[in-house]
């Protein structure tokens, strides 16, 4: 009998960081050499949101996420909302109307009744608004001081609009790139909720379905290139990411991307990144140049578009894919983080 061979990682004799779960270069590198080796898959795979599955004459997106954010209700949402909102929008980001959910849940012994109902409830109350179901789920209970109360993971499949493909490979020079909203707010919103940091103004998650924004546009007769919601790693890293897997140049007006002076602040005071901080309810859209004017005034109308903003476009770098972002002060290379700048933030 013969399979996939799992090939020793590069390193071998360490252990799990805290950034390997921080979307940087430490999850590259144990997905590419690691994961993908052991499930018979190509490095040369381009990864996206979504898996995209042919059954009978239609296309499924078929993904799946797990959720450990601390604390587990926050300003703006809780892990419930989070959970359901982050894998609709990763079958969002594939073009697709979501269908059906399932929802595992990891339960530590002593996590009130009335705190997971809550959750629970919030839960329900997302999916019908995203218009999904949740058709199946497991529970499991771990011993007292194993878990955090409550991890979720969940998985989701949605129906692509016949006609339509979208990821890295389909980026072109001469796209327009597109940003739905400011950057930083969930990521921000969460280190002050755990740390109790009180910011004025208080700054809330921006945590919200990206699925009607992505409906409307191909409604529109705009289908994207690419999309990409900025969950870990924010807008940086995932600009880093589709730049190598389409092999081409990004150029980024860094003064066109939006942040709010409360974020700003924050980020100045905490020593971070706003575009490497998370967001749960903001993209990126590679569309043609021509179609990028429409493609914004269909984002402002929908929560959080108002400083929907057309911030760089893609340019032909055979061989290689970087991004550079043009600064009052020169050219910024944008590069993969090495660790995490915040951890467990969805």
């Amino acid at each position: 009998m013969s399979g996939p061979a799992c090939p020793l990682p590069v390193a071998e004799e360490g252990v799990i960081e805290r950034g390997h779960g921080g979307g940087g270069a430490l999850t590259s590198r144990l997905i590419a050499e690691l994961f993908l080796p052991c499930f018979g898959v190509s490095s040369a795979a381009p990864l996206h949101d979504g898996a995209t599955l042919a059954v009978g004459g239609s296309r499924l997106a078929f993904t799946t996420d797990s959720f450990v954010v601390t604390p587990l209700e926050f300003p703006g949402g809780d892990i419930g909302v989070l959970a359901v909102i982050g894998t609709v929008n990763d079958l969002a980001m594939c073009g697709a109307r979501p269908l059906a959910l399932s929802a595992g849940f990891i339960l530590e012994e002593g996590l009130e009744i009335a705190r997971l109902r809550r959750i629970a409830a919030s839960m329900g109350r997302a999916a019908a608004a995203a218009g999904v179901r949740v058709a199946t789920g497991d529970t499991k209970v771990v011993e007292r001081g194993k878990g955090d109360g409550i991890y979720i993971t969940t998985a989701g499949i949605g129906l692509i609009p016949a006609g339509i493909t979208i990821g890295p490979a389909e980026v072109r020079p001469g796209d327009a790139l597109l940003l739905s909203g400011d950057l930083g707010r969930h990521g921000i919103a969460i280190m002050a909720a755990r740390e109790g940091l009180g910011f004025e103004p208080a700054i809330g998650s921006d945590l919200a379905c990206l699925a009607p924004a992505v409906a409307d546009l191909i409604d529109a007769g705009i289908t994207p290139h690419c999309l990409r919601d900025l969950t870990r790693g924010g807008l940086a890293s995932a600009l880093v990411e589709i730049a190598a897997a389409a092999g081409v140049e990004l150029r980024v007006d860094a003064a066109a991307v939006p942040v709010c002076e409360a974020v700003r602040g924050a980020c100045e005071i905490l020593g971070l990144d706003p575009w490497y901080v998370a967001n749960e309810g903001r993209m990126v859209a590679f569309v043609a140049e021509q179609h990028a004017a429409r493609a914004l005034d269909v984002l402002r109308r929908h929560p959080g578009g108002a400083r929907a903003a057309m911030i760089g476009r893609v340019v032909a770098a055979p061989g290689r894919g970087r991004v550079l972002a043009a600064t009052i002060g020169g050219v910024r290379v944008l590069d993969l983080l090495s660790g995490e700048q915040l951890p467990r933030i969805c």
